[in-house]
């Protein structure tokens, strides 16, 4: 577990309700406190309320899709760390979600080990001036 980890927030936005819940055990289990919402209008009113350190976006949503949704994140001067996780895997696709303006992109099917480790070092790159993160054995 992350030193510190309690104290970070995630948002995981997900359509799918079993990966929320995989994703929401997963980052809980590791110390993060986590929220989840199911689309991209719920998403934006919980990152505008609850400020979170990283948000794990798919791009298919219900109503407002991931990219849209981190379009408005970045229009609003949000630099909220955004991880798209979707099963979208094509190169047109991660090309499209990083000039969008997410920092990462993992495609579905994917292993938690690789998500936690992408998000570990996005809280690195996003960590303020002068703040050490520390990792355990």
């Amino acid at each position: 577990m992350m030193a510190g980890a309690e104290a970070v927030r995630i948002l995981v936005v997900d359509g799918g309700a079993r990966i929320r819940t995989v994703v929401r055990r997963g980052l809980s289990y590791e110390g993060y406190h986590v929220t989840e919402a199911a689309s991209g209008e719920e998403a934006l009113r919980i990152a505008r309320e609850q400020l979170p350190q990283v948000v794990v976006l798919d791009v298919m949503l219900p109503g407002i899709d991931g990219l849209e949704v981190t379009r408005r994140l970045r229009a609003s001067g949000d630099q909220v760390a955004v991880l798209m996780l979707t099963a979208r895997d094509e190169v047109r696709d991660r090309v499209r979600g990083l000039e969008t303006g997410a920092d990462d992109y993992l495609v579905k099917p994917f292993s938690f080990e690789e998500l936690l480790a992408r998000v570990h070092v996005l809280l690195r790159r996003h960590a303020p001036e002068g703040e050490t993160l520390r990792f355990a054995d």
